[in-house]
């Protein structure tokens, strides 16, 4: 996902969102294990959206506070 589009989500569906890219990075990280896994640089675009995921709450809290 792109940050405009994180942006545009609720609270609700960004934390929805975030839990289902927690679980596919772990299986992702399942099929790394076990020599299943066909396109390894997923793991690398899923760990950076959970990161701008995890940005865009944390600006979200700060503006809140402020």
């Amino acid at each position: 996902m792109k940050t405009k589009e994180i942006r545009d989500l609720t609270p609700e569906e960004l934390r929805h969102q975030y839990e289902e890219t927690s679980k596919e990075l772990f299986n992702l990280r399942v099929q790394q294990a076990t020599g299943q896994l066909e396109k390894p640089s997923r793991i690398r675009e899923v760990r950076r959206t959970l990161a701008r995921m995890l940005t865009v709450q944390n600006e979200r809290k700060r503006e809140a506070k402020a």
